[in-house]
């Protein structure tokens, strides 16, 4: 599996996406608590035109805390307009740097949970290819900055469209995407679940139980 190729395909989609959208829309909310869609697009071509060196600094200057060292890159990039946002998103589809990492998983997992960040509160649905699915789960459940095992910990995360399921405990079950928001700690989407596990997840991420 080409996971690179898979992140510049939905690098590129999300680009698309994000120029039918109207300047009201870009300063709208996204699912990323405090972040416009502008501060979330800044966030996901931060780390694309770093150094080595440049990187750490960053890391430096954010005291190794993801939070702070993430707000770092926002604040540099968020000042650019929409038009120039998206000419360095599609200048950059494929992962460079940090986003490389894991064969271009990180980049396609950051991209494809940030698509949907934006997209949700829109009500703008997509049909994902499983082909990015698949890998972004995985990712998502192990990627330290994520935090994907320990949001789900202790629950049997089931995706009912793909072949795939991780976690030992009682099931929680839902479309591969909304698992995949769930793993990456998205708040109140655990209702979109189903199953004995959904209750241990909705009091830990809060949502409705069912």
């Amino acid at each position: 599996m080409d996971v690179r190729r898979l992140a510049r395909d939905e690098r590129t989609d999300f680009a698309d996406f994000l120029s039918t959208l109207s300047p009201r829309q870009w300063e709208g909310p996204t699912l990323c608590a405090g972040w416009t869609v502008r501060d979330l697009v800044a966030h996901v071509i931060s780390y694309e035109e770093l150094t080595p060196r440049d990187l750490a600094k960053r890391f430096v200057r954010g005291r190794f805390l993801p939070d702070r060292i993430n707000a770092l890159g926002v604040a540099e990039y968020n000042s650019r307009s929409p038009r120039e946002l998206l000419a360095l998103l599609r200048d950059h589809a494929d992962p460079h740097g940090l986003t490389s990492g894991l064969g271009g998983a990180i980049g396609l997992t950051d991209c494809l949970i940030h698509h949907q960040d934006v997209r949700r509160p829109l009500g703008a649905d997509r049909s994902i290819p499983d082909e990015r699915l698949l890998p972004a789960l995985r990712t998502a459940l192990v990627a330290p900055v994520v935090r994907g095992f320990w949001n789900v910990r202790g629950v049997r995360v089931v995706a009912t469209d793909v072949d795939w399921a991780a976690g030992i405990g009682p099931e929680a079950r839902g479309s591969a995407e909304a698992v995949l928001m769930v793993v990456a700690g998205r708040h109140g989407l655990v209702g979109e679940l189903t199953g004995p596990g959904q209750r241990k997840l909705a009091k830990r991420l809060g949502g409705t139980s069912l």
